[in-house]
């Protein structure tokens, strides 16, 4: 199949997928079931650009060929033809852009959890900004940041912080598509608080973010799979904190993963709350292994999975954030840590974006 026939394959079935939908929605009963109406009203709104920019496509291909008609027998026409054929390449180009395969899970809310590293307080008040940075830029957004669990440290910073951002409506470029960069090592270079000597310190705080899907549907939880603790909640709450077992830590025995939930004011609502989350990060690290498996043969230039490696440095003597997939450098560390991480977000999705279209191309070819 060549690129060009396979395109139009999945313009054809991409149209199909949106009427049905359409109809669908269009169902009172759909609407029953407020999690799969979500579901498809996302799928919609993502299909909507395609179907936007294949009918102008196809006006300006029809208007493209009345102008070449006409301009063989009135060279009048002959800009007006030129105009049309730039615009014809510039939609064909937007559509084979939007062709590319989306993350399916772009349209998800996330948990986004931040634990201080080597460097002590230092790194805790690191994480503090760190979280502060991605509540300022959800704030921008409109998003909600739930604070779901907390260890505060001594001056002010966090030990580890858990928190869920979600958005509201039916939003394709929902909070993971913005977010699932964030995961990894961030560092920071700055004379600490506690520094008496005024020398810059290098410390870090890692970054996990993983998508909150609305089902899990690869996990099975195994009740005997599970060890659940109680304990109480600490840190700012109002009345309540500190008098009662209800916040719940829950801990995966085969792999190890633990979560937990104090923000909920009772033990079976935390509970609760932490089962999704568990759900959540169970399913990622499925993803993960069969995004691993899928792509053992290449190395990508944007690596959302890998937790490992050191992703960004935030250096506050230079005013500059550095991030080191993509070669990003800009001096705006401040604004930056006040919730403004556009211009960073907006290269990582374009090496993304560019990296999803040459695979393509690559597979349309073979």
């Amino acid at each position: 199949m060549t690129q060009q026939t396979a395109a139009g394959a999945a313009v054809t079935a991409l149209l199909e997928e949106h009427a049905g939908l359409e109809a669908r929605l269009a169902d009172p009963e759909v609407h029953a079931d407020a999690t799969l109406a979500r579901s498809l009203g996302r799928r919609y709104a993502a299909l909507a650009p395609v179907v936007a920019t294949v009918g102008e496509l196809s006006a300006a291909e029809a208007d493209l060929a009345d102008a070449r008609e006409l301009a063989r027998e009135d060279p009048a026409f002959a800009a007006e033809a030129d105009d049309l054929a730039v615009r014809v390449e510039t939609l064909q180009g937007r559509l084979a852009e939007q062709l590319v395969p989306r993350d399916p899970k772009d349209g998800d809310d996330a948990v986004i959890e931040v634990k201080s590293g080597e460097g002590g307080e230092e790194s805790a008040l690191f994480a503090g900004d760190l979280l502060r940075m991605y509540s300022r830029y959800a704030e921008r957004r409109g998003w909600r940041v739930e604070v779901l669990s907390a260890t505060e440290s001594d001056l002010g910073g966090y030990k580890d912080v858990t928190v869920t951002v979600s958005a509201p409506g039916n939003d394709p470029d929902g909070v993971w598509s913005w977010l699932k960069y964030e995961g990894g090592v961030h560092r920071v270079q700055r004379v600490p608080v506690t520094e008496s000597q005024g020398r810059i310190h290098t410390s870090a705080a890692g970054v996990l973010v993983y998508p909150e899907a609305d089902e899990a549907p690869d996990v099975v939880i195994d009740e005997k799979d599970l060890r659940i603790d109680v304990f109480r909640s600490s840190g700012k709450g109002g009345q309540g904190v500190n008098t009662t077992d209800s916040a719940v830590r829950i801990t995966h025995l085969p792999t190890g993963v633990v979560v937990s939930c104090q923000n909920e004011r009772s033990q079976l609502q935390n509970k609760a709350r932490a089962l999704e989350v568990l759900r959540s990060r169970l399913q990622a690290i499925a993803d993960e292994a069969a995004q691993d498996r899928a792509s053992a043969d290449r190395r990508s230039q944007v690596r959302t999975v890998d937790r490992s490696e050191r992703v960004r440095t935030y250096n506050f003597p230079e005013n500059r954030i550095s991030d080191h997939r993509i070669g990003y450098k800009s001096h705006d560390l401040d604004r930056v840590l006040d919730g403004d991480l556009d211009g960073v977000l907006d290269a990582l999705r374009a090496a993304d974006r560019a990296e999803r279209m040459a695979t393509a191309a690559e597979g349309a070819t073979s």
